[in-house]
């Protein structure tokens, strides 16, 4: 599968980020993981815009973090939805889908 231009993904990292942490916390890498094996590897975060993201939602109390052990037995943050961040999946799952469906009818062949 072909990888999605930079561009594309940059109004839609916080999602992304938002949508694997509904499943369970995580670290960095293995949200990044995630993202791209769920995608085929067409969905690739890199490492700034991952945790600029990351950071920024923390700001936001979107998510929450705390210091763990990673699987690889290291130390790592590990980033958790809070029930505003939940919430902000809701409106933005809502959002993201009427605005595919909008670019949807239009590519349409005619």
């Amino acid at each position: 599968m072909r990888r999605t231009p930079p561009e594309f993904l940059q109004g839609t990292v916080d999602i992304l980020i938002l949508r694997t942490l509904a499943w369970a916390p995580m670290h960095g890498y293995a949200i990044s993981r995630w993202v791209a094996d769920r995608s085929d590897g067409a969905l690739a975060i890199d490492g700034a815009a991952l945790y600029q993201a990351l950071h920024r939602l923390e700001r936001q109390k979107l998510v929450e973090a705390e210091w763990g052990t990673s699987e690889n037995n290291r130390r790592a943050k590990f980033y958790a939805l809070t029930t505003a961040g939940r919430a902000q999946l809701r409106a933005d799952t809502e959002a993201w889908r009427s605005y595919a469906a909008a670019v949807s009818s239009v590519l349409a062949p005619t």
